[in-house]
């Protein structure tokens, strides 16, 4: 799990998300057998060529080709304790013969979203392991996240090209009322 400030497992909240109107979805390839956990709202490539979907971690020094994608499954809680967003992610150790084939979703430029999988900023610091960008501690307006090693969306000074780049548009919260960012993909 990221190092984020929330209850439970990532979630995603679609605001404006294209692929849910072109058909951008994909629900084909397996994950590499060594990511054990994906949590809605993470990026993975969907490395066709390789015939599975990966996180530069999850590579390693193999290929690390391919779309990148997010994470965007169906919420399945079949335990009635469990019957919240917060409550879902695929773990390998659920799956027959721990083979995870998450539902992933392009996402393009002017797409928005509501999410709180965030990775904790490395500097400028971190307040309560949610990322903090202004001075006062909080998330800021404007900021710019890219996916990190593990798929997790993170704060970048500088955007790394190749990568998808979301500009934080709103500090928000979800349904649940925990912490979030909308973000939209400018990049």
């Amino acid at each position: 799990m990221a190092n984020v400030s929330r209850k439970g497992y990532g979630q995603v909240e679609p605001n404006h998300l294209s692929a849910q109107k072109t058909g951008q979805i994909y629900a084909q390839l397996p994950a590499n057998s060594s990511i054990n956990i994906l949590e809605n709202g993470q990026f993975v490539k969907y490395n066709y060529a390789q015939g599975r979907v990966d996180t530069e971690t999850s590579a390693g020094s193999d290929s690390f080709d391919g779309e990148w994608m997010m994470v965007f499954n169906e919420v399945h809680t079949y335990d009635e304790r469990d019957r919240y967003y917060k409550d879902f992610a695929m773990m390998k150790d659920d799956y027959n013969h721990g083979i995870i084939t998450p539902r992933v979703i392009k996402t393009n430029i002017g797409d928005i979203f509501t999410t709180n999988t965030l990775k904790a900023a490395a500097t400028p610091g971190a307040k309560d392991g949610v990322t903090v960008l202004g001075d006062d501690g909080d998330l800021v307006v404007g900021a710019m996240l890219q996916p990190n090693a593990d798929g997790y969306l993170e704060y970048t000074a500088s955007a790394a090209s190749g990568k998808p780049t979301f500009q934080i548009v709103k500090v928000y919260t979800l349904a649940d009322n925990q912490w979030a960012v909308k973000v939209q993909r400018v990049a």
